[in-house]
């Protein structure tokens, strides 16, 4: 946990406008020469040690991770603010072109670590916002400095929040044929990886909660897969679905108040979607056709599914209602569609799309418009949304016989991509919700 407060008297309350309107980065499909900031040394306040560095990179490794923003490093800085309190020399900001800057301060006391930032319009000469103070216990203390970046990325970017969360993902390792897999999760620049399961039994697709407490995914312990839930904090587990004779049940994914399971269940050679009451366990089918649905994500609101099914000869993608209904098909181009997923803004849906010998992840508006290609590999797959709805992160295997899966993310223009920092093979990202 960490906790927060505003530091009275220490900025504006409303966003101060610049010269030429708001200190503000738009994303878009556009080329967009990063930002260039400063970070002023940060100021040890009291028992600081190694946390004071580690907090002030961190800070920095978010912001300039996600393309935006480019910092001017230490060497190139003319002032040297005495203290947290000190007043901005703006002049000597312009001086080397920072447009923005952040000042900052950090403690260590009762075994927490505090975190002061405050966040200034250079060319305006005047706050962007209110200062304010983190504080996580030592063991946690990237929270607070994720917290801190957070703020400041979307005072900048006018967008939600996303760098204090984690990924669930599955592990590989062995030769490609004899995959072990295992389940773990970490913060969302692959950092503090907890495992989840061992690699005993066969598991794939880890899906969080809304609230981030229980996880879904798909186990082979049984021999044929069956949707499975667990308690992140307790690690108990329970199969879902009653795991009848002759099913297979796979794919399953929370609904946005917690209280519905949507899966695909396998009978008799044939899938559909069902829904499940994910206390009581009753189900029901959603679906009802000779052809195989799959791969169903909600809506943000609750009200509609979209699902993968080949129902017209070939994988494709389809909406429909909350309780069933008559799907309405969204993806018409060229080539295989699947993995669809609902971005957390509800204004797109990402998926993966095979075509011309090649795998891309893509986005979409909800009515199948504006369709956008953002990767293109021998394979990448599986594509899933930062709570922000403005990054997805997805799987990239490499080819050939020994050809290994790695996490990698980009945003929605498709400019920014890049690998995600955790060491060996890993798949089947499912970004959870911010961390309170």
């Amino acid at each position: 946990m960490t906790s927060v407060m505003a530091l009275a008297g220490l900025g504006l309350a409303a966003p101060v406008l610049a010269q030429d309107g708001p200190l503000r980065i738009e994303i878009t499909d556009g080329v967009i020469e990063p930002m260039p900031f400063a970070i002023a040394q940060f100021h040890d306040e009291g028992g600081a040690g190694e946390y004071l560095q580690q907090v002030q990179n961190l800070i920095a490794a978010d912001l300039t991770g996600t393309g935006l923003f480019r910092e001017i490093p230490a060497s190139a800085h003319i002032a040297r603010p005495e203290s947290f309190d000190a007043p901005v020399s703006y002049e000597d900001w312009k001086a080397i072109n920072a447009q923005a800057l952040i000042t900052g301060a950090v403690r260590v006391e009762g075994g927490k670590v505090v975190v002061k930032f405050r966040l200034f319009d250079v060319f305006a000469g005047q706050p962007l916002g209110d200062g304010m103070q983190f504080d996580a216990s030592t063991g946690n203390w990237r929270r607070a400095a994720h917290k801190a970046a957070d703020q400041v990325y979307s005072r900048l970017t006018g967008e939600g929040p996303y760098f204090d969360s984690r990924v669930a993902f599955v592990q590989e390792n062995g030769p490609k044929d004899a995959r072990r897999k295992r389940i773990g999760i970490m913060d969302y620049d692959g950092a503090n990886v907890k495992w989840l399961t061992d690699d005993s039994t066969l598991v794939l697709k880890p899906r969080f909660s809304p609230d981030g407490s229980r996880l879904l995914y798909t186990s082979y312990a049984t021999g044929f897969p069956q949707a499975m839930m667990m308690d992140v904090n307790s690690l108990s587990v329970r199969q879902l679905s009653g795991g009848q004779q002759g099913t297979m049940s796979f794919s399953p994914r929370f609904s946005p108040d917690g209280r519905w399971i949507v899966y695909s269940l396998e009978q008799n050679g044939n899938s559909d979607i069902y829904q499940m009451d994910a206390a009581s366990g009753a189900q029901r089918a959603l679906t009802n056709a000779p052809s195989i649905e799959t791969s169903p994500s909600y809506s943000p609101d609750g009200k509609q599914i979209v699902f993968e099914s080949d129902r017209s000869g070939s994988p494709q993608l389809y909406i429909m209602g909350a309780n069933g209904g008559e799907p309405k098909r969204i993806s018409f181009g060229e080539g295989r569609y699947g993995t669809p997923v609902w971005s957390p803004r509800g204004d797109m849906i990402a998926f993966t799309r095979q075509v011309g010998g090649k795998f891309h992840i893509g986005v979409m508006r909800t009515d199948g418009s504006e369709e956008k290609m953002l990767t293109e590999s021998f394979l990448d797959e599986g594509p899933t949304w930062a709570p922000n709805g403005r990054v997805v992160m997805f799987t990239r295997v490499t080819p050939g016989g020994d050809g290994q899966p790695r996490l990698h993310s980009v945003d929605i223009t498709g400019r920014n991509m890049r690998p995600v920092k955790i060491n060996g093979a890993a798949s089947d990202p499912d970004w959870g919700p911010l961390l309170p």
